[in-house]
């Protein structure tokens, strides 16, 4: 017999995910302003948090498929927010940076993330968020399969 909680509550992934597919819905309506989706915002974050970088490393920094986040930067260069460029004369490694018109769309959409993340953890106190982070890295760093 398969040992299962009683309630799906419990489980810890199923609820992560729950509470992730809210705080993407919540944001939704504020990008679609912006004119950027959810995938496209995450491409956003890393690139403006991180600077360049390539199609691997991003795919693993916004989490989506590296099929589907090239479909996604196509759009991204299309509307001019970031752009893709031969790494040292090798067209295969490109870095991919964002634009002036991609920082703005960043700067633009950030303050309803982070007025998401505030409503999605309104419950807890400054000392429980810090203790969440805190719990979720070590998670996140024993699980990882890269070092970024």
């Amino acid at each position: 017999m398969m040992d299962r909680p009683e309630d799906l509550e419990e489980f810890t992934p199923y609820l992560m995910n729950r509470i992730m597919a809210r705080y993407n819905k919540g944001v939704e309506a504020t990008l679609k302003e912006v004119g950027v989706s959810v995938a496209q915002m995450r491409a956003l974050v890393v690139l403006f948090d991180g600077g360049p970088c390539t199609i691997g490393e991003l795919s693993v920094l916004t989490v989506i498929k590296q099929s589907t986040l090239s479909r996604t930067l196509d759009t991204m260069e299309k509307a001019g927010l970031i752009r893709r460029e031969g790494q040292d004369g090798d067209s295969r490694v490109r870095k991919i940076s964002l634009t002036d018109a991609g920082r703005t769309a960043y700067e633009t959409a950030w303050p309803a993330m982070l007025g998401m993340r505030d409503t999605m953890l309104a419950a807890l106190t400054q000392d429980e968020r810090a203790q969440l982070n805190k719990m979720l890295l070590r998670v996140f760093y024993d699980i990882r399969h890269h070092d970024f």
